[in-house]
């Protein structure tokens, strides 16, 4: 099957799908050893087969405990190590236990007498049977193998030895009914899963489209607003500097009012992208603070560094002349820099405060400026 565009192969066990397969199994490994015990040493069966007794029941129990062991203490360190080796062991010991049930079911059946006894075990396995295919649902194959190791040894058994015929036959139709529920619940469960999936990358995609700019594709006022109190914390509690600029564009009402929204619109994205192509480092932020304005966060940087960024943008701004349909649009920006370490107890509107009030320097000044706050 082709690779779903929500990033998983239909039907393969990934690291989630595995773990779902331990969490839904693991249950289940308690009721072998009880069960087993239940069967074994109920009544006067263990008094007549101590010796079948005796290795049936080591044998669960050793295979449990292994489970057991590496379920809830090997399981998480052994998938840091190797996905791999430890879907390998999962599936070992997983598919162990039937296997041993399954063939002590069928040399149980064939013992003479204790009809109660086989009563019990019967309804026993039919029970594991039951729910270990339904644990084992998201994979098909696994739910499939464990349905016909625990029951198809005692069916060959009993038809081998010519007894029971008629639970032979039911136990094969059984195994035909399991199979069909495998394939359905298996089916359901990654339906369920694909739907899971797109649901959570719609969450994300409309998550990140509530924290962008939809016309520049820069971060929008909302997300400057989060990352501002992050980068305040951080270069807070480490006693780094944190620059603020904010730019915004001179005469903007003009260019609209002249060449009309569509061309504002083109001018904005222009600018943008010059932000964009000088703010470049990987912890540069820059956002649309609203309208023409925009917003840069420089962590760990001077004023002086910040000033010489921005003075690269206003001469781009300065020089570049926009193109839209006939019209040829030029304008400037004005820029507005503040630099402290922040204090803790302070709040990062200070900064804020600081940077507006130098662009409002800026612009008072007579615009296409840079001021230092």
């Amino acid at each position: 099957m082709e690779e779903e565009s929500i990033g998983f192969r239909r039907h393969s066990v990934t690291p989630k799908v595995l773990n779902d397969l331990k969490k839904r199994s693991s249950i289940g490994i308690f009721f072998y050893i009880i069960l087993a015990f239940i069967v074994l040493y109920s009544g006067d069966y263990y008094l007549q087969h101590q010796f079948f007794a005796s290795v049936f029941f080591s044998c669960i129990s050793v295979i449990g405990l292994a489970r057991l062991l590496h379920v809830f203490v090997v399981f998480k360190r052994l998938e840091k190590c190797s996905e791999k080796l430890n879907k390998f062991v999962f599936y070992l010991t997983v598919l162990a236990t039937p296997a041993v049930w399954g063939i002590g079911f069928g040399f149980f059946m064939q013992q003479e007498g204790n009809l109660n006894s086989k009563f019990l075990m019967v309804a026993c396995t039919v029970g594991l049977v039951a729910g270990g295919v339904v644990s084992y649902l998201p994979d098909r194959r696994l739910s499939i193998t464990f349905n016909f190791l625990i029951l198809l040894p005692a069916a060959a058994i009993m038809a081998i030895y010519g007894i029971y015929p008629s639970l032979a036959v039911m136990i094969l139709l059984f195994i035909g009914y399991m199979v069909l529920i495998s394939l359905r619940g298996n089916r359901e469960y990654w339906n369920a899963l694909e739907n899971e999936m797109k649901l959570q990358e719609k969450s994300e995609t409309l998550n990140k489209l509530s924290r962008v700019d939809v016309l520049t594709g820069l971060n929008n006022r909302r997300c400057f607003d989060d990352a501002l109190e992050a980068q305040w914390k951080l270069a807070s509690r480490e006693a780094k500097l944190l620059t603020m600029v904010i730019c915004d564009i001179d005469h903007f009402k003009n260019v609209n009012d002249t060449y009309g929204h569509l061309a504002g619109d083109e001018y904005l994205k222009h600018v943008a992208n010059l932000l964009k192509s000088t703010f470049k480092r990987e912890t540069d932020f820059i956002a649309r603070y609203g309208g023409e304005e925009f917003v840069v966060l420089l962590p760990d940087t001077n004023s002086m560094i910040a000033f010489e960024m921005a003075e690269e943008v206003r001469k781009r701004v300065e020089t570049d002349v926009v193109t839209y349909n006939q019209y040829q649009i030029n304008t400037t920006i004005s820029f507005g820099i503040a630099s402290m370490v922040p204090y803790y107890k302070e709040s990062s509107s200070i900064l804020v405060s600081q940077a507006d009030a130098a662009l409002y320097q800026a612009k008072n000044e007579g615009r296409n400026r840079i001021k230092l706050g």
